[in-house]
């Protein structure tokens, strides 16, 4: 029998009200495992309504009693982590060690969300002008909202409500229907670390509560992470609604491999970060740009043998490296693409569409699947595919290479695998991309630098995390002070001079 699952609003689990609910399902067997609300705008605006409540109180706590919280918050979740990773991993079908290691990425944003008090540091000049100073101070924002999507069900609101949270803003949470438990477990862990009623909620919902985010004037600033047709529709519709938006999309991140690659150590870093989550990241690397045909030959009789005997099983099984997808609907999306792309004519190397695993069959299975002489023109390489499927396309040198990379419309991650320094240095200042790795196949930023693409990979002006995220959720106020002195100018209707 599946369970019913509860918003967060106001520090107490509430039933849904609207009628409405959604599946979740377990996808290493394809069973339904609980029901989820969709919540209506009267409950998007209860919510709301306790986020605003608390704001006040919130905002005015000392930032290094908002860090305790937070630092209390990242104590409670290491010790429950197995705990944690295992409710990951029953509704979105990741192994729990790529779990664990998701939420290990989250704490470490804790952990640079704790230094609240030194990131809100502004600025002082004395003596601007005649016994007149000058200072900046960072405030919050208000309410703030995120919404995140299936693959990050812990990693990704923790990229946001820390850091949020701790510059003394409140927080509402919509996470994916697809994988909603993770988000109640972080609001119990909240309450138990000490954070007030009403400054992190949790509304789970569809499109409805996502406009009744979009539209509602209490709310200051939406953070996304999703796809890029839907990272655009938060971006335009936030806007117009007045508020502040940061909103990443899709990507697809490319690999180039130069001929003086250390093979083994590039085909090694290649099918984890391909295959890795099944391919259900955003920094996944899904296309392997090879200079010249005899490093393209190499590398797939490189990648072929490791490709082969990566384990795939359901993801509480100790010995799985790969587990299910998150969904029926996205496996069979996955399966067209490899479909698609055989009729393009690519050349399928390695096809996981036979999989099938005993006692498991109902199960979102995919093998892993490696395309060669895959081309720009093809569907294959140009959309997000989402999935383990990883496509090399073949440059006649090095600029081809380049100008391939620099010409898709994503620009979110990308990595170069050379031994030469000089090709290395010139590539990250060439390339059109947001987050660059050198032999680094997944080149996500620690939590004190910041996260976030370029083109259509990313809507707004901040990126997330590190001090960009700190940007994001406060507001630049600039005092100018004078206290009489005894010195007096007299009336001066000219534009005033500090000098």
């Amino acid at each position: 029998m599946s369970e019913t699952l509860s918003h967060w609003i106001n520090g107490q689990a509430v039933a849904g009200q609207s009628g409405r609910m959604g599946d979740v399902f377990n996808p290493a067997i394809g069973e339904k495992i609980a029901e989820v609300p969709f919540a209506g705008t009267d409950e998007v605006a209860k919510a709301v309504a306790a986020a605003s409540a608390a704001a006040p109180e919130w905002a005015a706590t000392p930032p290094i009693r908002r860090a305790r919280m937070i630092f209390k918050f990242k104590e409670l979740i290491e010790a429950r982590i197995d705990e944690f990773a295992r409710i990951v991993t029953r509704e979105h079908g990741k192994v729990l060690s790529d779990a664990a290691g998701s939420i290990t990425r989250g704490v470490e944003v804790l952990e640079f969300a704790c230094g609240i008090p030194h990131l809100l540091k502004g600025e002082f000049s004395e003596s601007v002008g005649t016994g007149v100073d000058s200072y900046s101070m960072r405030q919050p924002l208000g309410v703030v909202a995120g919404i995140t999507p299936f693959n990050f069900p812990a990693m990704v609101p923790m990229w946001m409500f820390p850091i949020s949270l701790a510059c003394g803003n409140t927080f509402i949470l919509k996470p994916s229907e697809k994988d909603p438990s993770a988000a109640i477990f972080m609001a119990e862990v909240m309450k138990d670390a000490g954070c007030p009623d009403g400054v992190f909620n949790v509304i789970h919902g569809d499109k409805v509560a996502v406009d009744a985010i979009l539209e509602h004037p209490d709310i200051a600033a939406v953070s996304f992470v999703g796809s890029t047709p839907i990272a655009e529709y938060i971006y335009t519709t936030g806007c117009a609604h007045g508020k502040r938006v940061q909103a990443l999309g899709g990507a697809k991140n490319h690999a180039i491999v130069l001929p003086d690659a250390d093979l083994d150590m590039t085909s090694d870093a290649l099918v984890s970060a391909a295959y890795g989550s099944a391919g259900e990241r955003c920094m996944a690397v899904s296309v392997a740009v090879t200079v010249g045909d005899a490093a393209g030959d190499a590398l797939i009789e490189s990648l072929r043998p490791r490709i082969e005997q990566i384990k795939v099983g359901p993801g509480t099984d100790g010995e799985s490296e790969m587990g299910p997808l998150v969904s029926q609907v996205h496996l069979d999306k996955v399966r067209g693409y490899i479909d698609h792309g055989v009729g393009e004519g690519a050349e399928l190397v390695m096809d996981g569409r036979g999989l099938t695993l005993q006692g498991y069959e109902n199960g979102y299975y995919i093998g892993p699947c490696l395309f060669d002489r895959a081309t720009p023109e093809m569907k294959i390489y140009k959309d997000e595919i989402f999935g383990p499927v990883l496509s090399v396309v073949r440059a006649p040198d090095y600029d081809a290479a380049v100008k391939m990379v620099n010409d898709h419309e994503f620009g979110n991650g990308v990595a170069i695998f050379t031994r030469d320094g000089d090709a290395a240095r010139d590539f990250a200042a060439r390339a059109e991309i947001g987050m660059v790795g050198v032999n680094v196949p997944i080149p996500v930023p620690v939590a004190y630098h910041s996260f976030g693409g370029w083109k259509r990979s990313l809507f707004g002006d901040h990126n997330m995390h590190g001090m960009e995220g700190v940007r994001f959720n406060t507001k630049l106020k600039t005092i100018t002070a004078r206290w009489p002195t005894g010195i007096r100018s007299g009336v001066d209707l000219s534009f005033p001079l500090m000098g």
